[in-house]
């Protein structure tokens, strides 16, 4: 039972497999189904009309035996040499009068029951034409004619002929074929869906081969499938060309990003020295003149920013970020992080664990730019008087260092999208604080280069806990 559970969770109806075999299963059904049926009826009909014809013959030949035998015997004896002559053990011949007696009955007639005889007899409408009666569970055909002699009617002939032993080896046949039918159904659909499944296998190749194609390998993907359709490898063609026409427009908007980056960073900078040199000399301005200049230099210090993340995230897709991996001390990174971070923040930053050094194998500086992101994220989006935590840990081969704040948290549904490039939980907050999207997916990118991996996990009015986790150094 429980392999059968199985089975079924692993069926899909919207599947192509699985409509298509039910349709030819259900067109095979139809056409066995319809042909057995029309096999049953005709045999059927072919079994009643042979014993139909021989009750038609013995009811036209019957009067003729009776007038021969009339010229030579009384008529009561002629009807019973007759009767007599022309019955045998399945076939129950009877004479009534027009009053309805009967004149004459055959008595070779094999009845297991006398009872049926009686019921025969005591039909009140008997068919002109042969007809299938069913009597305490045995069928015979039975019809009736009038019997005339040297044209005097002299009353009824009734024919009954047991058909019993042939109807039960027809019933016994149908249902024989039925069984079979039901039998070559169930191997004809087990067949066809074993072989859709072989011919639908190069789409599922096709299929997993696209499914593990991502942005960085689309210049050197291709799909090639040996032993598939013509069909599936022209799809396979298609999906070739197309793959090369994304990786092209995919590399001309790294090629564009990153030549804006580049392009616009340059001026920025020189805009903002000259911004932070007039601030300096700031005697000869009014109050609105160095609010204004302050304005634009913050904002002019975060345009610079997001155009570092661009082109950092331009170098990493292009392969041109590189990292200078190296063993040092993660807590004597950590301390250092700390000192930078007290100049921007007055947040309190605590550090737990980390009472023996901890040695890894990462790029310094990119680790602490990491670290810094961490921080100023944590900052952002939790209250101003609550602390956060770095905790430093290591485990088997790999050392943790988790940023915990006790801020509003991230909702389930959005935490498997946070390290997405521009993606904000909440657009009207992050636009408040001046984050850009672009700070944790820098995060990943960084961390993912140095071997490590980064994740997060959150509660809602809790706080956040973000762990990052790098190789240790042996």
């Amino acid at each position: 039972m429980k392999h059968i559970n199985n089975i079924l969770r692993k069926i899909d109806p919207l599947s192509l497999r699985f409509r298509l075999t039910i349709g030819i299963a259900a067109f095979s059904a139809v056409g066995l189904g319809g042909l057995a049926i029309w096999t049953s009826w005709k045999m059927q009909h072919i079994l009643i009309d042979s014993h139909k014809q021989s009750i038609e013959q013995l009811a036209s030949t019957l009067p003729r035996d009776v007038q021969v035998y009339s010229e030579m015997l009384p008529l009561q004896k002629s009807l019973e040499k007759a009767v007599s002559s022309l019955s045998n053990t399945n076939t129950l011949l009877w004479v009534t009068s027009t009053k309805k007696k009967i004149l004459v009955k055959s008595n070779s007639f094999n009845a297991t029951d006398n009872s049926i005889a009686s019921k025969l007899f005591s039909l009140t409408e008997m068919p002109l034409k042969p007809k299938v009666s069913k009597i305490d569970k045995r069928y015979y055909i039975v019809c009736s004619d009038s019997l005339e002699i040297k044209g005097k009617k002299i009353g009824e002939l009734s024919i009954a002929h047991d058909i019993t032993r042939e109807q039960t080896m027809f019933v016994a046949m149908v249902q024989n074929l039925t069984i079979a039918s039901i039998l070559v159904i169930v191997a004809i659909s087990g067949t066809i869906a074993f072989y859709i499944k072989r011919s639908l296998q190069p789409l599922r190749e096709l299929s997993q081969m696209t499914e593990v194609i991502s942005a960085q390998d689309l210049g050197k993907a291709h799909l090639y499938l040996e032993n598939a359709p013509s069909e599936v490898k022209e799809l396979a063609q298609t999906c070739n060309m197309m793959l090369s026409r994304l990786s092209q427009s995919w590399e001309q908007e790294r090629q564009f990003v990153s030549n804006v980056s580049h392009e616009l960073r340059t001026p920025l900078t020189i805009v903002n020295g000259y911004l932070q040199s007039v601030l300096r000399r700031q005697q000869n301005l009014t109050e609105t003149q160095k609010e204004a200049l302050e304005t634009a230099s913050l904002e002019a210090e975060r345009t610079i920013r997001l155009l570092q993340d661009l082109l950092d995230l331009a170098r990493a897709d292009s392969g041109y970020l590189h990292f200078t991996i190296k063993p040092f001390v993660l807590n004597n990174l950590v301390q250092e992080v700390l000192k930078m971070a007290d100049k921007y923040t007055e947040r309190k930053i605590y550090i737990e664990g980390g009472n023996k050094p901890i040695k890894i194998k990462a790029d310094y500086n990119r680790l602490q730019q990491v670290l810094l992101n961490l921080i100023d994220n944590a900052v952002k989006y939790s209250p101003a008087h609550t602390p956060i935590i770095i905790k430093l840990n290591h485990l088997q081969e790999q050392a943790i260092i988790q940023i915990c704040d006790q801020g509003e948290g991230i909702p389930l549904q959005h935490q498997s999208r946070i390290f997405e490039r521009f993606y904000r939980v909440d657009e009207s907050r992050s636009n408040a604080t001046g984050g850009t999207g672009l700070g944790l997916s820098i995060v990943k990118t960084l961390v993912d280069g140095m071997g490590g991996s980064v994740g997060v996990c959150s509660k809602l009015g809790e706080g956040s806990v973000f762990s990052v986790t790098l190789p240790l150094y042996k």
